[in-house]
């Protein structure tokens, strides 16, 4: 089973944040062990240090771990995010100043990104106008949105929801309201709507030929009528010429 992006990204940045707090605490609390341990009352003559190998090798092998790990943790996580599942839900989506429209592949679109929820999803990624950055927080992917040039990047929503997509790069004036949203649904409520595009296309057809059939059938319907009243009108004539 594939790993969650955003379990990814989330596991990358509490390593870090963990590996900096550790860092500070010991570098803070060595500091303030010095400051008491070597002052002047307690050490009136200083003494030098002329060198300790082995922690020189220890404070230069020990961060060289430490990134090495983070790095590892952060490739593994690129890694994912570059590798879209063949079996991806694709939708089209561009930037313009200062909204989002997104396009799937049966036609349909909208200002809304809908999609089924444990399904991955892959959003090529365009822009009209200017640079924008596509950004859903809650699943921790962005990515530019470049003129010429198509981006991309991948998503599964794990949890039926309501979820911001935001505009990560400043575009102009109305940059800090280009949001939309990000609706997580059911495969058969997801259904039901992509397919609404092919059930009112089959709709229009049908109702062109429909007219089209009603067109025909008036037509004739018409040339029966003319005949009626012609023989109509021959009796009128009949019926006034006896009279006289």
């Amino acid at each position: 089973m594939r790993p969650d992006i955003a379990t990814q990204v989330d596991n990358t940045m509490i390593l870090i944040v963990a590996v900096c707090i550790f860092f500070f605490v010991l570098v803070t609390g060595t500091m303030i062990y010095f400051v008491f341990r070597y002052n002047k009352k307690r050490n009136p003559q200083a003494t030098n240090i002329h060198g300790n190998t082995p922690l020189e090798v220890a404070w230069t092998v020990i961060p060289l771990i430490l990134v090495l790990v983070i790095f590892f943790y952060g490739w593994n996580g690129f890694s994912n995010m570059r590798n879209v599942p063949e079996d991806a839900l694709v939708v089209k989506v561009t930037g313009q100043m200062w909204k989002w429209k997104f396009e799937y592949e049966n036609g349909k679109k909208s200002d809304t990104l809908f999609v089924p929820v444990g399904k991955p999803v892959r959003m090529n990624i365009h822009s009209n106008d200017v640079n924008h950055s596509f950004f859903i927080p809650s699943m921790r992917v962005k990515e530019d949105a470049v003129p010429g040039r198509e981006n991309y990047l991948w998503f599964k929503a794990d949890n039926i929801g309501e979820y911001d997509i935001a505009c990560a790069e400043y575009c102009g004036l109305d940059h800090w309201n280009m949001y939309a949203k990000l609706i997580v649904d059911t495969d058969e409520n997801f259904n039901a709507w992509y397919n609404q595009v092919e059930q009112s296309e089959k709709k229009t057809n049908s109702g062109e030929t429909g007219n089209t059939t009603n067109q025909d059938s008036l037509k004739n319907n018409s040339g029966n009528t003319d005949d009626s009243t012609t023989v109509t009108d021959t009796t009128q004539i009949s019926d006034t010429t006896k009279s006289e």
